[in-house]
């Protein structure tokens, strides 16, 4: 006689996963600042490690290739562009795979990249690999953001701070990058290799496969938007005009900085031991930023935080144009560091407080698009201008404007009625 087969408990399944949810549940709610570092790693390989760790190489890789400061800074055109692209095609994916599998996968492409970046010396392959790697760290960086404003919605009342810890992380990056780049070139000098800078770019390809190794387990725990909801939401996306230009502006501002500003003090004179401590202090100053404008955050609803934020940037990156004197460059390193991934967060806050949660992947990406298309334009303006008038400075200034006409353009945003939100 055949036995009868025993048959699935659907509310023995039901319970286990209601164990599982309580479980990542009570890690959240105990530990939202571990989930958060957890995140920040995501920004330290996506931002601190692929895209600004280029302002340490460029100069070494522009005198070894014979670039002009139009392909210099074409690179980061390329990577933005990238990062553009990335950030076009996130959310189509996001609805697809869930934001966990986009954070994971897109940092360990972009971890593989940064890795083929350093066995490569011609121009046009160096190029492409800078492209494909802003593509795969926009799936880093939009992915982590829908985590962390999740993370942020689950403490109200520590949410500016959480998403500057978030936005911070790149700051680890910096810091890390500031010491490992100059000791492993020297390293690659020291050992007679050909192109010493490419031994900067594999030792980072490394460190950004244990970030996210160390990334991976907390931040699979912070829980998704559930599948019926991801990208669901629709916005009048014109309803946020002003702060979505003035993100625009401040793209095309900062990414000129961060670029250039390393070149330019190397130009000035300044040793190499001075450098690697001002990019150290400016990636203290944006991990720091976390806890410094956390308030404002959360003060206020519209776009104060992001203008208030472009005015101070735009004078930070002002300082090195007009003046060599290393107290002000400094003060340029620190006030640029405290500030500036702190814009990028006040637009996530500016979404988390307008937009219902099934339009926050929309928001967003909204953002990342317009910031990223503003990121193309600047490096290759500022090389440009550069070239031309014989010296950084002048780039400087130009994106010192931008930033300002970035600062008064959110002054004109203003929160969001209900009736606004909704496409009709």
């Amino acid at each position: 006689m055949l036995k009868r087969q025993a048959m699935p408990d659907p509310t023995a399944a039901s319970d286990e996963g209601r164990k599982l949810s309580h479980t990542h549940h009570d890690f959240i709610t105990r530990h939202p600042l571990l989930a958060a570092l957890a995140l920040s790693l995501g920004t330290a390989i996506a931002l601190g490690v692929a895209r600004f760790s280029y302002a340490l190489l460029l100069s070494p890789m522009r005198t070894d290739l014979g670039w002009p400061y139009l392909i210099a800074g074409g690179m980061n055109t390329g990577n933005a562009f990238g990062y553009l692209l990335g950030a076009l095609i996130t959310p189509s994916l996001a609805r697809r795979f869930g934001s966990h599998k986009m954070l994971v996968g897109g940092a360990l492409a972009t971890a593989f990249f940064i890795v083929l970046s350093g066995l490569f010396i011609d121009t046009a392959t160096l190029l492409f690999l800078r492209i494909v790697t802003g593509a795969v760290s926009a799936f880093i960086f939009i992915s982590g953001g829908i985590l962390a404003t999740r993370l942020a919605a689950l403490h109200p009342q520590r949410a500016g701070f959480l998403l500057g810890v978030f936005y911070g992380g790149s700051g680890i990056g910096i810091v890390i990058s500031a010491w490992l780049v100059p000791l492993t070139i020297a390293a690659a000098n020291a050992y007679g290799v050909a192109h010493s800078w490419q031994w900067a770019w594999l030792a980072m390809g490394i460190l950004s496969l244990v970030a996210t190794a160390f990334m991976t387990p907390p931040a699979l725990r912070i829980p998704d938007l559930p599948p019926q909801v991801r990208g669901a939401g629709r916005v009048r996306l014109r309803t946020l005009g002003f702060s979505l230009t003035s993100y625009f502006m401040f793209g095309l501002g900062y990414i000129g900085y961060m670029t250039f500003v390393i070149a330019l003090l190397k130009e000035q004179g300044m040793s190499a031991g001075m450098i690697t401590l001002f990019y150290t202090l400016l990636g203290v100053a944006v991990v720091a930023s976390s806890r410094l404008w956390a308030g404002m955050l959360d003060k206020f609803k519209g776009g104060e935080s992001l203008a208030i934020l472009n005015a101070l940037l735009s004078i930070a990156t002002l300082l090195p144009a007009v003046t060599a004197s290393p107290v002000a460059v400094f003060i340029s390193g620190l006030m640029f560091g405290g500030v500036f991934l702190s814009a990028v967060a006040s637009t996530t806050a500016l979404v988390r407080h307008n937009l219902p949660p099934a339009s926050w992947s929309v928001g967003i990406s909204a953002f990342t698009i317009v910031f990223a298309a503003g990121q193309i334009v600047g490096p290759s303006i500022v090389g440009w201008i550069a070239d031309r008038s014989g010296g950084l400075q002048q780039g400087l200034m130009f994106s010192a404007a931008a930033l300002l006409i970035g600062a008064l353009l959110a002054c004109r945003q203003r929160p969001l009625s209900s009736a606004q939100v909704l496409a009709q």
